[in-house]
C-alpha cells in the first residue's frame, strides 16, 4: 500500500507543479469564481462549451497542493465531455473523496482522479479536493453567485 501511496503522492505534486490547463480560455463561453475560506484556495473555471460538449475547460488561481492538482486533473478528465458524461464523473468523483470511512473507494473507472482516494480520510482537505469541481458544475449551470466550500 506504501507504493501505491507514493505513487498518489507523485501525481498530485506533478500536478501541483506543473497543473495542465492553467490558463484563461479566450472567448470562454461560461465561468465562475470559488473560494474556500478555511484555507485561502481561489479558483476560476472557464469553459468552452459548444453543443452539449465541454470543448475545453482551463482553471486560474492559487492554492493548496491538492486544490490545484484536483483541478488540474479535473480539466483533463472533462474536456471533450458531454454535460451527461460530466456529470456522471462529477458524482463519481464527489463519491469518491466524501464516501463515508471504511467503504471501499470505488476509483477503478476514475482514472488518474482515483489519487483522491484517500482524501476523504481528512475532511479538512475534502473541501480543497472538490472546490474547482463544485465550480465546474457552476460553470456549466452558468450560476452568477461565487461556489464556497462553507
Amino acid at each position: 500500500m506504501s507504493e501505491l501511496r507514493d505513487l498518489y503522492q507523485e501525481v498530485i505534486l506533478d500536478h501541483y507543479r506543473k497543473p495542465r490547463n492553467f490558463r484563461e480560455i479566450d472567448g470562454a463561453t461560461q465561468k465562475a469564481n470559488g473560494f474556500n475560506p478555511l484555507c485561502g484556495d481561489r479558483v476560476t473555471v472557464f469553459l468552452l462549451v459548444e453543443g452539449d460538449r465541454v470543448a475545453d475547460v482551463a482553471f486560474k488561481g492559487i492554492g493548496c497542493a491538492i486544490s490545484t492538482a484536483s483541478a488540474s486533473l479535473m480539466t483533463e478528465a472533462l474536456k471533450g465531455k458531454t454535460r451527461a458524461e460530466a456529470e456522471a464523473i462529477f458524482e463519481r468523483f464527489h463519491d469518491l473523496v466524501t464516501g463515508p470511512l471504511g467503504t471501499p473507494a470505488e476509483s477503478a473507472d476514475l482514472g488518474k482522479l482515483a489519487v483522491f482516494s484517500g482524501v476523504r480520510e481528512f475532511p479538512a482537505r475534502v473541501k480543497c479536493a472538490t472546490l474547482a469541481w463544485h465550480t465546474f458544475r457552476a460553470a456549466l449551470e452558468k450560476k452568477e453567485a461565487p461556489v464556497s466550500t462553507e
